[in-house]
């Protein structure tokens, strides 16, 4: 009893001390904030958006659960995926010409990660726009249909709580957690095709990135009762355009130098397995003539000896069947999932390097090959962001499909475009007939620009009336793979931050927006701060267009829907003359767009004309690069002092007789200076 006295004095001491001192952190109330527009994610699209609320004159907090600005833009993916440059406009094409004026040239579309990042924090920097990294969403406050708050938690020491209350959200996550939070309608995986009437929806076992026939999958070959070999999953296949819940495979996009004096080397990763890579060998051994690292990456290079490494074939880059729990995932589930992902990735290139069942030529060129020492400083010279290609996708007011996508149905209310092939990565490899098969892939394109509904991007009336979805848009999965590229995401982020400040200022619902005066501020005003809007002429502009000759329209592999070819069965000259309506008198930079096209004719002759006076140009072929995914690139012709009453007019000129090749006529571009 005495013993027990003697402690009670010292305990209740210590317990006193210890309720005064976690007292103020277990019952601290949440730091509260108020703005107009709250944007969660700092991807690309967010930083846009983001801006874009500060430029419109609203207050704006920009939110992300990580530590990364820019997400895949600044993440390694450099090789912009475009589709057509006619579907960029706006701050996104701004992005592209930023980065252009980086590397001296109207817009870049290949680049590298932090130069991608310096000019996003550029756009942060111009509207005072600060971001708060590392909070979590941990709850939403939504009576009735409208958010009134959302509840955010620091993920690092000291775990701050924050409640945030906005009139407007916009989710610009890659994951679409606000949405989900906010009890909006969404889906994960892949619809059936006769849900909307599509041909290349749900389960789809085709020939792109695919094994070749006669891989065993198991460890001990011929032997099922021995298992699977790694990363191959259990079940059978189901019937083909049937839907389920599986979602397509995500990568890293590698940035990689073969610059000693910039290069990390790749050394053996934690938690290396070789196992993981048995059935690489067993493709290795299936096609021994495959002997360059271009046979299993797609080994795109980027400026200054950098490279943006994607996926390719039957065994690459992406880590099928690994991610199917990540949509729904706390983070730190998510954070477990990311990790594999590194250490698979990590291990794959340190395999390709070192594993002496690698053929020695594809050894020796791996090894010429490293981590870049600047890129990444913060964490270790690998990229933070794993490439989430899909994740929710909202069902909301309308639904982007397939129809859509190659013009069968062409919406109204558009307020963005996009215009790449129907896209689908691989979604599991399993056993078809004994061997080893990917499933999922698909690759449709064949199809120009096409608008995307402004009802895509908000929810159903009866879920919420005060959030816009720009990323984790509503579309059928083969419709989101058409979608889901970056500029297309800042492009769509641009509308919905506009269509937000509309919404506060006209105290309505997201529903509610008057879908062309958005059509319209968004053309008078694209880059959101009143400047002066550049002026495009189409090759399809009957007013503005004067076609000589015979030409033939072109479908594919220009600027918009459509280019001219002069017809080379006609001998006769032929010319197209192009008049811009100038608005605001100034100074403009005169571009030409030149589709690259086969056979193109060595020289073409164009002729500039200003009141009296021409001037007689001539293009070269050999002058013209184009890089990356573009199917063209802008030729500057000058700058010149226009007005209403100019008389200004460019015009090609095809020869009479053999012009030794294709002459084209496409777009022309005048920016104001």
């Amino acid at each position: 009893m005495k013993d027990q006295n003697r402690l009670a004095g010292p305990l209740s001491m210590l317990l006193l001390l210890l309720a005064i001192v976690l007292r103020p952190v277990l019952a601290a109330p949440p730091v509260q904030k108020q703005y107009d527009i709250v944007v969660y994610g700092a991807t690309s699209a967010g930083v846009i958006a983001a801006y874009t609320a500060k430029m419109h004159g609203k207050s704006v907090l920009l939110v992300d659960p990580g530590m990364h600005l820019g997400g895949l833009t600044t993440g390694g993916l450099g090789y912009t995926d475009i589709g057509n440059k006619y579907a960029i406009t706006g701050l996104s094409r701004d992005f592209y010409r930023r980065i252009g004026s980086h590397y001296g040239k109207l817009e870049q579309w290949t680049f590298e990660p932090k130069v991608a990042k310096q000019y996003l924090q550029e756009y942060l920097d111009q509207a005072d726009v600060s971001v708060m990294y590392g909070m979590e969403l941990v709850g939403v406050t939504k009576p009735n249909t409208t958010i009134a708050s959302v509840m955010l938690k620091g993920r690092k020491s000291p775990f701050e709580t924050v409640e945030v209350a906005a009139k407007v959200f916009i989710d610009c996550t890659y994951e679409g957690d606000l949405m989900a939070l906010a009890d909006v309608s969404y889906r994960v995986g892949r619809e059936a095709n006769a849900e909307f009437n599509e041909t290349i929806n749900g389960v789809q076992l085709l020939d792109g990135h695919q094994l070749p026939d006669g891989i065993d999958p198991y460890v001990v070959p011929g032997k099922p009762s021995s298992g699977l070999i790694w990363g191959i999953q259990p079940g059978t296949l189901a019937a083909q355009g049937s839907g389920d819940k599986l979602v397509q495979a995500y990568n890293f996009r590698i940035c990689l130098t073969n610059n000693p004096d910039n290069r990390v080397e790749i050394t053996r990763p934690e938690g290396y397995d070789p196992q993981q890579f048995e059935l690489l060998v067993r493709l290795m051994a299936k096609q021994p003539h495959k002997t360059k690292l271009t046979d299993y990456f797609i080994w795109s290079a980027m400026p200054n000896q950098k490279t943006d490494i994607n996926n390719r074939n039957g065994f690459s880059t992406d880590m099928i069947g690994m991610n199917y729990d990540y949509p729904n995932a706390n983070w730190k589930e998510r954070e477990r999932i990311v990790q594999d992902h590194v250490n698979y990735t990590k291990g794959l290139l340190y395999f390709f390097g070192h594993d002496e069942r690698v053929p020695e030529s594809l050894r020796a060129e791996m090894r010429q090959w490293g981590y870049p020492k600047d890129e990444y400083t913060d964490t270790g010279n690998w990229s933070p962001q794993l490439y989430i290609r899909e994740a929710r996708r909202m069902h909301g007011a309308y639904v982007m499909t397939q129809a859509n996508c190659v013009g069968e149905s062409v919406v109204p209310d558009g307020v963005g475009m996009a215009a790449y092939t129907m896209d689908s990565h691989n979604t599991q490899r399993i056993v078809v007939n004994g061997m080893v098969k990917n499933e999922g892939n698909v690759e449709v394109g064949g199809f120009g620009p096409y608008p995307i509904s402004y009802r895509s991007l908000v929810p159903k009336r009866s879920e919420c009336d005060n959030l816009l979805v720009p990323v984790c848009l509503s579309a059928t999965h083969i419709a989101f793979g058409s979608i889901r590229m970056e500029p297309v995401f800042m492009v769509l982020a641009q509308s919905a931050a506009t269509a937000a400040a509309m919404v506060i200022d006209g105290k309505s619902a997201v529903q509610d927006v008057d879908v062309e005066a958005l059509q319209r501020s968004l053309k008078q005003n694209p880059l959101a701060n009143g400047s002066v809007a550049e002026i495009l002429v189409d090759n399809n502009d009957d007013q503005r267009v004067e076609i000589q000759g015979a030409w033939v329209k072109r479908s594919r592999g220009g600027y918009g829907t459509d280019f001219l070819e002069k017809d080379p069965n006609d001998k006769a000259a032929g010319s197209v003359r192009y008049t811009p309506a100038i608005a605001q008198k100034g100074r403009y930079s005169a571009y030409l767009y030149l589709p690259h096209v086969q056979q193109m004719a060595p020289e073409i002759n164009v002729s500039v004309q200003q009141r009296k006076k021409i001037s007689k140009l001539k293009i070269r072929k050999a002058d013209m690069v184009v890089v990356g995914q573009t199917s063209g690139e802008w030729y500057h012709l000058g700058d010149y002092n226009l007005s209403d009453d100019a008389d200004f007019s460019v015009t090609i000129l095809a020869p009479g007789g053999d012009a030794g090749g294709v002459v084209s006529a496409d777009a022309m571009l005048f920016i104001p200076n």
